[in-house]
């Protein structure tokens, strides 16, 4: 960990009120800081995010926005506190620096608060890459555990209650990772950054997420080959077409025993659930 960096969680000063009755308290918070993604010394994007899984963030984000195609095109990486915030240099091998440097050269202007990095609305409704067909089914019971695994996981929503989760669930391993952030496509982006820099993709199991699906939540995920996202909170309609489109199973409003399956249901393994039952 880089020792400059601030604390993911701080405690401040506050007055509470409870039951009639007003007393100084302290809280903890999550840090938020301006983060800047440079790609061969060009800035690209600044995020407000959770300083914590800043490498992750880096190859997360790299990959979902089309930088990159796998790990092994950065040359290297370095996390650098600065005094405004913090600078994620990622250095891009040579063939890969090329193309970087002709599609900002392409840019049509500078960008606004969404869509990070994008410079067109064709761009923003980039077609999805599809997801790999398989014979990877799963129960309702699956869904129950993925989800249930995810909670015990989340120390910094566990101190705070303001941060946002993306995990990676599969039967025979359980809860492989989880990363939190304030942003809910930061911590999509850091967990899909740990999984590429393990070496793995997400073909054998859940991508789970704390937070509403949107259409950037399905972009990203099929990034990762993900046959499945389950989500506690609705999606929206661009977010089930798109998941339709690349063959995604979306399933959502998963609370507790209770889910709702929105596209692909045929990877839903009813027999099997009617068997437990």
């Amino acid at each position: 960990m880089n020792e400059d960096l601030p604390n993911p969680v701080i405690s401040v000063p506050c007055l509470a009120q409870r039951s009639g009755v007003s007393f100084a308290t302290t809280r903890l918070v999550p840090e938020e800081r301006a983060v800047a993604f440079t790609y061969n010394g060009s800035t690209h994007a600044v995020m407000m995010a959770t300083p914590a899984d800043l490498e992750d963030f880096a190859v997360g984000f790299a990959l979902t926005e089309g930088l990159i195609e796998g790990r092994d095109e950065i040359e290297s990486l370095d996390v650098v506190a600065l005094p405004l915030g913090i600078e994620i240099r990622v250095w891009l091998k040579e063939d890969r620096a090329k193309a970087y440097a002709q599609r900002r050269r392409s840019m049509a202007g500078p960008t606004g608060c969404g869509l990070c990095g994008i410079e067109s609305l064709e761009a923003a409704m980039r077609e999805t890459p599809p997801v790999a067909a398989s014979e990877w089914r799963f129960t309702p019971q699956a869904v129950s555990a993925a989800m249930t695994a995810l909670e015990p996981g989340q120390k910094l929503n566990d101190a705070t209650h303001a941060v946002h989760a993306a995990g990676f669930f599969t039967e025979a391993e359980g809860l492989v990772a989880l990363r939190e952030d304030v942003g809910r496509h930061n911590a999509l982006d850091k967990l899909i950054g740990a999984l590429v820099r393990a070496g793995r993709t997400a073909a054998d199991g859940f991508v789970l997420t704390t937070s509403r699906v949107s259409i950037e939540l399905i972009q990203k995920a099929a990034r990762l080959d993900a046959p499945a996202l389950v989500a506690v909170s609705a999606p929206t309609a661009a977010a089930i077409r798109v998941a339709e489109e690349c063959g995604m199973t979306l399933v959502a409003v998963a609370r507790r025993q209770d889910f709702e399956v929105f596209t692909h249901p045929e990877r839903v393994n009813t027999e099997a659930s009617r068997d437990v039952a």
